[in-house]
């Protein structure tokens, strides 16, 4: 489907006299970073539509003649610079008139209002006023306000064409209340707490060694035992991944780690060395869930965490991310297995989420 960018004109597009009337050429004046943002926009796939309302024109007080020379000579600037317009939409009338083509009405938005064609949700709308912020939500369309101190161009770019990947869960059952938080793209210090000590540090290096920002809170029964703690953590977790990454456009998809921890000196890029342990994790984000798991660990427990919970937190991840994982470890000191194979499988994830460019990994067309 076809996505639009609206853009109003005075005040966003060009800067805005005391008079608000671009009735002459010296008056024309480029907003800063407007035509590198829409020029970005624009190879990011959105169609621009102009909306303006323009009080009085063709009025003794605004003289069409006076209007149209600065106006092409915008368009002019724009297209020179790969910016270019498909449609631009005027309204002629003054705010005591009270017509529905006046922004915030809809009334020059018919003939767009009654085509399914393009995206609401992927399309958006960019003024200088509350009136524009107004009209947005009228359509149905997300609304950016220049100069309230949160957009400027270069933001408002950043965030419809970079798209951060960022996702937040909340899944609450009759055994655990979780909340999660991840940015794909914004790297930070991981927070955690699940209420199982060293479950978090295993959480912590996850987002850590995965290489995105992620928050965690658990309150689970573990008065029980820690099994519905870990798999739903894991479930939500992965619930989370798999909404930041919409439709998957650019990730790498595939991912693979090793952490051989036998010879530091012999490590490899992706080589996380913890002794005697030696762990492999295969991955991708196919949207098919799969796990295979080869590996013992040489005692029940590493702190407050059951070991046979490990491939069980990896299988549950599988089913909400859609991920295929294989994972296999060896090693003799479980507390190192047990983080190898966290490690291991971050890493793996590190290399399927990274973006780089706007393709599909798929011939299917869908992932």
């Amino acid at each position: 489907m076809k996505k639009y960018l609206f853009v109003d004109r005075d005040g966003t597009l060009i800067v805005e006299p005391a008079d608000q009337q671009i009735d002459r050429f010296d008056k024309l004046a480029l907003l800063p970073d407007v035509v590198t943002a829409l020029r970005r926009c624009v190879q990011a796939g959105y169609e621009l539509v102009m909306v303006t309302n323009q009080d009085g024109l063709g009025t003794d007080s605004f003289p069409e003649d006076d209007f149209w020379g600065p106006h092409q000579l915008m368009l002019q600037v724009f297209e020179s610079q790969g910016v270019r317009f498909v449609d631009t939409l005027i309204d002629r009338s003054f705010p005591h008139e009270g017509k529905d083509t006046r922004k915030p009405g809809t009334g020059l938005m018919r003939s767009y209002l009654a085509s399914d064609a393009w995206s609401r949700s992927a399309s958006a709308m960019v003024g200088d006023r509350d009136t524009d912020i107004a009209f947005a939500a009228n359509i149905g369309v997300r609304g950016f306000k220049l100069g309230d101190g949160s957009w400027d161009w270069n933001e408002i770019a950043r965030v419809l064409c970079d798209a951060p990947r960022t996702a937040s869960v909340e899944r609450t059952t009759r055994e655990t209340r979780i909340r999660v938080h991840v940015d794909l793209d914004k790297p930070a210090d991981a927070l955690v707490a699940s209420g199982n000590g060293f479950f978090d540090h295993m959480l912590e290096q996850l987002g850590k060694h995965g290489g995105f920002g992620l928050q965690l809170t658990c309150a689970g029964d573990t008065h029980i035992d820690e099994h519905h703690t870990v798999e739903d953590c894991a479930l939500a977790l992965g619930q989370a991944l798999r909404q930041a990454l919409g439709d998957k456009r650019g990730i790498g998809r595939y991912g693979d780690a090793a952490v051989d921890d036998s010879d530091a000196s012999r490590a490899s890029v992706l080589t996380l060395p913890m002794d005697e342990t030696l762990a492999r994790a295969a991955l991708d984000l196919s949207g098919r869930p799969y796990f295979v798991f080869d590996g013992q660990f040489p005692r029940d427990r590493v702190g407050d965490l059951p070991t046979e919970m490990v491939p069980h937190f990896f299988r549950s991840l599988c089913e909400t991310l859609g991920a295929n994982l294989h994972l296999a470890v060896r090693g003799e000191n479980a507390h190192h297995m047990v983080e190898a194979c966290f490690k291991a499988v971050a890493r793996a994830l590190r290399t399927a989420l990274r973006r780089d460019g706007d393709a599909l990994p798929s011939t299917k067309g869908v992932l």
